[in-house]
């Protein structure tokens, strides 16, 4: 029987977006089919420390990426490219997080399977996500690539990949709870210039974030408790060495909470 982890290697490989995108939600839905085992052997694969890209697309440094006004056509389409490579990057990070850490030795033996089975779906709705948002690229004349990019976030990745703690902390804790904090914006701008369409995308990918965060606070949780840290204070320590700038307001107090991370995580690292 062909095993979960290895398949998740592969997709990790792969370089097309939209095949990256179909195999991941074709892989959940196997998975939850019951036709993979999670590993084979007790064989564990490893990760590519930089998961396969389209050769068309252009990486760039987190700075040289242009701005564009969404008030023009011409900007939203870069703000949805913007998007879609988050998404892209997002689907990467979950399926990172399946493979890397699903054997990590502080989680229960018990607790395997679910962890596996808990990112592999955020991996499914980051998939999703991705491909609402190139589809919208494609209405608008244009389509994912077509763009510069940046590797900010799997920089991200890269700096913590020997922490589970520390990767918990910093992707859904940190970075995807910045995406709560500035997507209801995005959203009322997209409404404002007649874009509803792409503002209805947003919503829903709004929506399934709350719950990846909370997915993260969960089993951060699970790892303090395992090493007997307060998960407060750890995540202030966490933030304090890979954001030693701390973290900037405004916060989305509401969907934050909604996520189960509370004021007393974030609101002292400012």
């Amino acid at each position: 029987m062909p095993d979960l982890l290895h398949r998740a290697t592969a997709l990790l490989y792969q370089c097309d977006p939209a095949q990256k995108a179909a195999q991941t939600q074709a892989l959940g839905a196997a998975w939850h089919d019951g036709n993979l085992s999670l590993s084979q052997d007790g064989e564990h694969p490893t990760p590519p420390d930089v998961p396969g890209r389209s050769p068309e697309l252009v990486l760039v440094a987190p700075g040289a990426v242009p701005r564009r006004r969404i008030s023009t056509p011409a900007g939203r389409i870069a703000l949805l490219h913007a998007i879609a490579h988050i998404e892209l990057n997002a689907i990467d990070l979950a399926l990172d997080m399946l493979v890397r850490f699903a054997f990590d030795p502080l989680l229960a033996d018990q607790d395997h399977t679910e962890f596996a089975t808990q990112w592999l779906d955020v991996a499914v709705d980051e998939a999703r996500h991705f491909t609402m948002i190139a589809a919208r690229l494609n209405v608008l004349g244009s389509h994912y690539g077509a763009f510069p990019a940046h590797q900010g976030l799997w920089e991200a990745a890269q700096s913590t990949s020997g922490d589970l703690a520390a990767r918990l902390a910093i992707a859904p804790m940190l970075l995807e709870a910045r995406g709560l904090d500035v997507t209801p914006g995005m959203i009322e701008k997209l409404i404002g210039t007649g874009d509803t369409k792409s503002a209805d995308v947003l919503k829903i990918i709004y929506q399934e974030e709350i719950g990846h965060v909370a997915k993260g606070v969960h089993w951060f949780k699970i790892v303090c408790a395992a090493t007997k840290d307060d998960p407060q204070a750890q995540f202030g320590k966490l933030v304090q060495q890979y954001l030693p700038a701390g973290l900037r307001p405004p916060f989305n107090h509401e969907a934050r909470s909604q996520a189960g991370l509370l004021r007393a995580f974030y609101e002292n690292h400012t």
